[in-house]
């Protein structure tokens, strides 16, 4: 696109400059942001436009009363987004060009003030017969006059080539003015052929890295695990129940486990059920708290199973939240329920194969299995108190900080596990032969 002359425009950015209140001048020329959702027959963006820039090319001063923007300029700012917003097919055929949802979001900038963004919501519909994944995005907001302007575009989520917005968005480039020719060159956006094979594997993988990296959701199974080998002897926990007996309760208890979030993932995920993430993140921190109670003294020995199958529930729905903001069509969310059900199936069963095996080691020796029940359920609920108190009361404290960092090093804390059960096997066998059989 050709601009003006811009000396009229000038002027006016003098004008404005001089008029407009302190708190604008703090972020020198900032950025547009473009990140767009490749769908199979659509295209969604998110533009985040500063307020500071975009006052000048709207002729309006935005930035006195920030927040009242929407209110008050929605239907103008919605028009003007719609002039200055034009992808086009490659056979020139214009798309359709739909403003959703405006609001405003204010993050802290620096000392002098506050850094205002217009983050505006749009469906762009190719015309039909057209691919949305190769188009000419014609875009000039803001830069049509603000010559130092530019917008940084960016692929945030596209399914079938395996990028999530999990993932950091991958740029595709930047529109800015050539002021060699005084023109504004469109973006060529050219993703390449994606497959329902590749989003499916980006959801498995997404579903093994959701459990690598959900401390909680492990440290709930876990502690469940703890006392799995062991013989309820009243109001304490006794002796090793023997192999066979352990790994009965062990598949008894991840399997309810799976289970149960398996059945609300795919409630929550397909919209039948929908819980707000507060409450739900509270209520996995007192499940941990419950197996970590349960670890210390039985609580409901012989019904882990059920307990597991219950709580399965409420981390099913913490796992759906991830799927439900991915708005795929009904056949790409049945894949990536399954995919991602898996990656997390093949990431809790190669933890509990990890683990399990020196558990169950440990266990012929009572007081090295006493005290790592007994350590593994006090972190376990110090952890979920430290959980609690920042869910409920919406501030982060030390411990989980501590927690975090803990996690991190369990490749350690296995080698210190497989390590203890080995030394302990061996001190066994040099004093006689033990059944392990139980």
């Amino acid at each position: 696109m050709r601009l003006p002359s811009l000396l009229p425009y000038r002027w006016l950015l003098l004008l404005l400059t001089l008029a407009a209140p302190a708190p604008l001048l703090a972020h020198p020329m900032p950025n547009s942001v473009v990140l767009l959702d490749i769908h199979p027959r659509r295209v969604d963006a998110e533009l985040q436009l500063p307020v500071a820039e975009l006052q000048y090319a709207f002729g309006q001063l935005l930035g006195a009363h920030p927040e009242t923007i929407v209110q008050r300029f929605g239907p103008e700012l919605r028009a003007y987004l719609v002039q200055h917003v034009r992808p086009r097919s490659p056979d020139g055929r214009p798309w359709t060009v739909r403003v959703g949802q405006l609001r405003v979001d204010s993050t802290a900038q620096t000392e002098a003030g506050s850094y205002q963004e217009v983050i505006a919501q749009l469906q762009l519909l190719p015309p039909p017969g057209a691919s949305p994944r190769t188009f000419t995005f014609d875009y000039d907001a803001i830069i049509h006059q603000v010559a130092t302007h530019v917008a940084l575009v960016a692929v945030r989520q596209d399914w079938d080539a395996g990028h999530l917005a999990e993932q950091p968005p991958a740029e595709v480039g930047v529109i800015r003015l050539d002021p060699r020719h005084n023109r504004i060159p469109p973006l060529e956006i050219k993703q390449t052929a994606g497959s329902r094979w590749a989003g499916f594997r980006s959801m498995v993988a997404l579903g093994t890295r959701h459990i690598a990296e959900g401390t909680d959701h492990l440290l709930f199974l876990l502690a469940l695990l703890l006392p799995a080998p062991l013989l309820a002897a009243g109001p304490r926990w006794g002796p090793f129940g023997g192999v066979k007996y352990s790994l009965r309760r062990l598949l008894a208890i991840v399997t309810a486990f799976t289970l149960g979030h398996s059945l609300t993932l795919l409630a929550g995920a397909l919209g039948w059920l929908r819980l707000p993430g507060g409450p739900v993140e509270a209520l996995i921190a007192v499940s941990i708290l419950v197996s970590a109670g349960h670890a210390w003294r039985p609580l409901f020995p012989g019904r882990e199973a059920a307990v597991a199958a219950g709580f399965g529930l409420v981390h099913g729905l913490a796992f759906a939240g991830t799927l439900a903001n991915l708005q795929l069509d009904a056949g790409r969310m049945a894949l990536s329920i399954l995919g991602f059900n898996l990656g997390i199936e093949l990431m809790q069963l190669a933890v509990i194969a990890l683990v399990v095996p020196w558990l169950l080691l440990l266990s012929g020796s009572p007081r090295a299995y006493a005290g790592l029940r007994l350590g593994g359920a006090a972190f376990a609920g110090l952890a979920a108190l430290a959980w609690l108190a920042e869910r409920l009361l919406g501030r982060a404290n030390a411990i989980t900080g501590a927690v975090e960092q803990v996690a991190d090093a369990a490749p350690w804390l296995l080698a210190g596990l497989a390590g203890a059960a080995l030394l302990s096997a061996w001190a066994r066998w040099r004093r006689g032969p033990t059944d392990f059989a139980g």
